[in-house]
Order: C-alpha cells, then structure tokens, then sequence
C-alpha cells in the first residue's frame, strides 16, 4: 500500500504538467483547429529560455519565468501572425506540414546553439524531502505542481471572465458572426495561440527545475500532449486537466507495476481505448460531437 501511495503521488505530480502543456494544447488544436506538432517544441524552448537565463544571466527562478511568459507570449503572437494566418483558412492538411516544419527547424536550432546536454534549471526552493506519511515528495515538486495549479487556474479566469477570454469563446463559436460584432478575429487567433504558447513554455521550465531539459524531446511531449486532449475531448479544458492527470497516473503504476522501460506504450494505449470506446473524449458534448 505504501508503494501504491508513492506511485500515485507521483502520477499526480507527472499529470499536472501534462495538464498543463495539453491545455495549451487544446486552445490551439481544440478551439482554432490548428494541428501544432510544434507544441512540444514551445515546451523545450520555455525550459531552454528558463535555463538560460538563470544560469547566464543570474536572475532568480521567479524572474525568469515571468521572462518565459513575456517572451514566449510574444514568440507565440509572431508564430500565429506570420506563419499560422497564412493557412488558417486552408484546412488543417497545411497547417500539419507548417507546424511539422517549424518543429524540425526549432529543435535543430535549439541543439545547434545549446546543443545535446541535459540543461538543470535551479528551482526556486530547496530540493529537500517532505514526508507526507508514507509518500515522500520534494518542495521543488511541490512548489511546481502548486505553479501549475495557479498557471491553470488563471487560463480558465482569463478564459471566462475577461473580455478577451469572451472574445475567444465567440470566435470558436462562429467566426463569421464573431466579425459582424466587431471582433477582431485575426487579435484574438494570435492572443490564443500566444496563451497556448506560454502554458506550454510554463510547464517546460517548472519540469525543467524538477528534472532536466532535453532538447531533442519535444517531439515526446506534443505526443503526450495530443493523447491526453484526445483523451478528455478537443476544447475541453476540464478534459486537458482530467485526462493530464489520468496519462501521469497511468505511466506511473505501469512503470512501477510492470516495467520502467516501457512507460510510454501506456500513452498510446490509451489513445486506442479511448477511440474505440469514446472516440470523442470523455467530455465531449453533443455540440462539440456536431
């Protein structure tokens, strides 16, 4: 029992970054219908970013990540204004290869001038244990999953209770009726593909501060990214966080149960059994299934 506790406690740490790069997943795959196979490029560059400039230009980890956001929010903007608007409108067959191309450019970018090393980011508390009665944590790992909590909370505030995140809401709706009421459609494309952008370079340095950045392994991420959305429903945001939460639970019982080696065959089978049971998420609606 003492060991299943463990295995859970950690499953839940693992399912809160996976919950938090899927969500801005979801707002740019779910919501715009853009398929970005770039996604886990965003999260190498946001712990690359966060390495950087915490060990070159000394600042401390709550600094630096508030200059992750900022940067990545603009890198995300940039992305969306002049690559992602020129397909939009052109089904999501271009908007693959866009995506395909940009994460092949960005990961042998990021390896030409950092190159294939594990970067450490040092966290913002100390790395010490906290005994939770049988289930031993860390403070950094507590702090992290704390940071995904607020991080998630403030994408769904922003989502429903800004004018912005009103915005957003009507231009997934109908677009076309979205222009004829004064939005400003191509603003609000870019913002949320910005905020899909940070959320993915957020969970990036936070799990970057716990273990290490790999470079070369973005590619892992948007898989498991793209499983956990698959799973809880494109567009849901509970779906992202729930099914976050089930994929980090899972990897963690198959790797302590059955092999270490093997933890993400887990991933795709689930992908299978969620497709074949409920193909359209365990939060689609009726609307969103139309």
């Amino acid at each position: 029992m003492d060991m299943l506790l463990q295995f859970v406690a950690n499953g839940l740490v693992s399912g809160s970054f996976y919950a938090l790069s899927a969500l801005g997943l979801t707002l740019i795959f779910g919501l715009m219908r853009v398929v970005n196979f770039a996604h886990g490029e965003f999260y190498m560059l946001g712990g690359v970013l966060g390495w950087f400039v915490t060990t070159y230009l000394g600042l401390n980890f709550f600094v630096g990540l508030v200059v992750v956001v900022v940067a990545m929010a603009a890198f995300g903007w940039l992305v969306d204004r002049f690559l992602i608007e020129r397909v939009r409108d052109q089904g999501e067959e271009p908007s693959i290869l866009l995506t395909i191309g940009l994460s092949i450019f960005l990961t042998n970018s990021a390896l030409l001038v950092v190159g294939t090393a594990p970067l450490n980011i040092a966290g913002a508390v100390p790395n010490a244990p906290v005994f939770l009665g049988p289930v031993v944590l860390t403070q950094m790992r507590l702090f992290a999953v704390a940071a995904c909590a607020v991080l998630i909370l403030a994408a769904y505030l922003l989502i429903r209770h800004t004018r912005l995140g009103r915005a957003m809401r009507a231009t997934f709706q109908d677009p076309m009726a979205a222009r004829l009421a004064g939005i400003k459609t191509a603003y609000v494309y870019a913002s949320t593909f910005a905020l899909g952008t940070v959320l993915a370079a957020s969970s990036g340095m936070l799990l970057g501060s716990i273990y290490s950045v790999q470079v070369s392994g973005g590619g892992l991420i948007s898989l498991k990214a793209f499983v956990v959305v698959i799973l809880g429903g494109m567009g849901s945001f509970a779906g992202a966080i729930v099914g976050g939460l089930i994929l980090g639970l899972a990897e963690a019982l198959w790797g302590g149960y059955v092999s270490s080696g093997t933890v993400d065959v887990i991933g795709f089978l689930i992908v299978i059994l969620t497709l074949i049971f409920k193909p359209y998420g365990l939060f689609s609606t009726q609307v969103e299934r139309a």
